[in-house]
């Protein structure tokens, strides 16, 4: 009986780390921000994409850590770059994604390619 006990904790505790990585989410470079805070410009895959405009921005808590905010979400558009800078002009960089900072790593993902 002890046995399954203790199982189940260490099965509960793994399934915890597991919870904690992002899946899927493709780590970015943040270059610039807007006012300290809102993405301004990032790097994905080794391309610049110019934000237009934050659509939305919201945050992620969970009620396991205190209801502490553990991400900052952006639904980021972005815009065609600018054709006088050599390095952009190789393609067309627009779109909607949404972006997050994880605040326990300092470290920004790309969450979703929506258009």
């Amino acid at each position: 009986m002890s046995l399954m006990i203790g199982k189940h904790k260490r099965d509960s505790r793994r399934k915890m780390r597991m919870a904690r990585r992002p899946r899927g989410h493709a780590k970015i470079q943040m270059d610039k921000k807007r006012f300290g805070y809102f993405p301004q410009q990032f790097t994905w895959h080794g391309r610049r994409y110019d934000v237009h405009a934050v659509e939305r921005c919201w945050t992620v808590s969970r009620k396991r850590l205190g209801n502490k905010v553990e991400r900052l979400c952006f639904r980021v558009r972005c815009a065609t770059p600018n054709v006088q800078d050599h390095r952009s002009a190789q393609a067309v960089l627009a779109g909607t994604f949404d972006v997050y900072q994880d605040l326990k790593t300092n470290t920004w993902h790309l969450e979703r390619v929506t258009s």
